[in-house]
């Protein structure tokens, strides 16, 4: 596995695998790789001839009170959950390589209307750093292929619009929730909660389950349904952000002509704050 540092490095490995005619996957990460993150690199190997990994903890998508600095960094143990999956090379670009004229000069990239609701709300900011940060690595890699996690529901149709938007030639490849066997959803925050937290935690997707098992069984009064589900996640012990059962194309509030949906769920257990989704057919 190559590791590079550079973008022109990055460049030449590129122009090397295009004289090849070798289609290229890219996944994007902050690192401390768990299991989905690994199901992303496995989808792209098999879609790929060439595996591109990225390591780069993104200061431009971390609000003033959010965790940049405690953020989980296992760079050793990425590095051979990579090399045991055959990735052909690791970008690992520093911050300066990124932002070489600093945050606050750096040119930015913001999708309207779907950055600014949901988590947008909650993280203002949040969704410009994502799509900045995206947009420039595909523009370094210039992958065939992108793959995303499904468990960052709104990220992964922010990232489909913008490369939409832009006529970026890329597929965009949307995987599955990699789950725990509780059925907690996994995520690098997770490593954040205690004993008796982790104990608590699944209860968050139990409960989009009922609340979807509820929609299918004809319920049709989504407000009450988002007030009576909420009140149950706060009772779980959690402090919930939002809840919402939405369109899954546009993520605007679902109605009673809406058949194909997502349930979006964001709260607090302590500090940590946990995202789950879940979509189907109504």
């Amino acid at each position: 596995m190559q590791s590079l540092t550079s973008v022109q490095a990055l460049r030449q490995a590129r122009k090397n695998w295009r004289n090849a005619d070798q289609k290229v996957g890219f996944v994007p990460t902050m690192g401390n790789l768990h299991n989905g993150h690994l199901q992303l690199v496995r989808a792209a190997k098999e879609h790929c001839d060439v595996v591109v990994v990225s390591i780069f903890v993104n200061p431009m998508q971390f609000g003033k009170n959010e965790d940049l600095d405690a953020y989980p960094r296992t760079l050793d143990e990425d590095k051979a959950k990579l090399e045991a999956l055959g990735v052909e090379a690791l970008f690992l670009p520093t911050v300066s390589e990124m932002y070489p004229r600093g945050l606050a000069k750096q040119t930015y990239v913001e999708v309207p209307g779907l950055s600014h609701i949901l988590c947008g709300t909650s993280r203002p900011g949040h969704f410009r750093g994502v799509a900045t940060i995206v947009c420039k690595l595909f523009n370094m890699v210039s992958p065939d292929m992108a793959f995303f996690g499904e468990k960052d529901f709104q990220q992964l149709q922010i990232i489909r619009l913008m490369a939409q938007d832009l006529s970026m030639p890329i597929t965009i490849k949307g995987v599955p929730i990699e789950r725990e066997e509780s059925g907690l959803a996994m995520s690098s925050r997770n490593g954040y909660l205690n004993e008796s937290q982790r104990a608590c935690a699944p209860s968050l997707y139990r409960l989009i389950i009922a609340l979807k098992e509820d929609i299918k069984g004809g319920k049709r009064d989504y407000a009450q349904l988002i007030e009576a589900y909420t009140a149950q996640i706060e009772q779980a012990g959690f402090k919930p952000d939002y809840l919402a059962i939405s369109d899954a194309e546009t993520l605007t509030a679902a109605d009673e002509n809406t058949t194909d949906i997502v349930i979006l769920v964001a709260a607090y257990l302590g500090n940590t704050r946990l995202i789950d989704n879940l979509s189907f057919t109504r």
